[in-house]
């Protein structure tokens, strides 16, 4: 009995995981407020009512879509921020890994983009608060160095969150180069480098 009841939980997984495939293939051509459940279920090939048993609206998909697109991101970002290196290893290695990130899954990285401002309200809350918890880790992390001693919690969250921004914006300017030249790859790789420079440089002066 338990091993029929694990195999139909690995066929409602796989299902729920082909109607999140389907939905993120058909929202690289549009916002997820136009998209509609029969389009995902015929993509997926089940019924609109088996759409039901995974999600209670299309809303709700785009939530599960934040959490697999950001979700697993927190140790990269807590790792980004480590202050187990200087401050110029740390940007040359946030820089790497966002790339890296926007290589590997420029479907979820164009999902956010998009839906951070987007008319579907559960997902931009959604992308706000999971962008809140980066900025909560990242302050943790930058509390750690030196530098900041002095520092009050509300500058070390503000800080947190332009880094977070900047990140997001870099992973902006990689996906809109994915098609472009190394050279142009590069040049976005030296820019976002400089960008995350002067914010480190202001942050050294901060308490002048």
């Amino acid at each position: 009995m338990s091993h029929t009841l694990g195999i139909r939980q690995a066929q409602k997984q796989k299902t729920r995981q082909s109607l999140l495939d389907a939905a993120l293939g058909l929202l690289e051509e549009q916002s997820l407020s136009s998209l509609g459940l029969r389009e995902v279920t015929r993509a997926v090939g089940v019924a609109p009512t088996a759409f039901y048993r995974h999600f209670r609206s299309i809303a709700d998909l785009g939530v599960a879509l934040v959490e697999e697109a950001l979700g697993s991101l927190h140790p990269m970002i807590r790792t980004t921020v480590s202050t187990a290196d200087d401050h110029d290893q740390r940007i040359e290695r946030a820089i790497e890994l966002i790339a890296g990130h926007v290589h590997a899954y420029p479907a979820h990285v164009r999902f956010i983009a998009r839906e951070r401002h987007g008319g579907v309200q559960p997902v931009r809350e959604a992308i706000r608060d999971q962008l809140a918890r980066f900025g909560q880790e990242v302050k943790e992390e930058l509390a750690k160095d030196p530098v900041s001693e002095g520092w009050s919690d509300d500058d070390l969250l503000m800080l947190a969150n332009l880094y977070v921004d900047q990140m997001l914006i870099t992973a902006s300017l990689f996906l809109e180069a994915q098609e472009a030249s190394d050279e142009e790859r590069a040049r976005v790789a030296q820019v976002a480098q400089r960008q995350m420079r002067l914010i480190s440089t202001g942050r050294h002066h901060w308490l002048d």
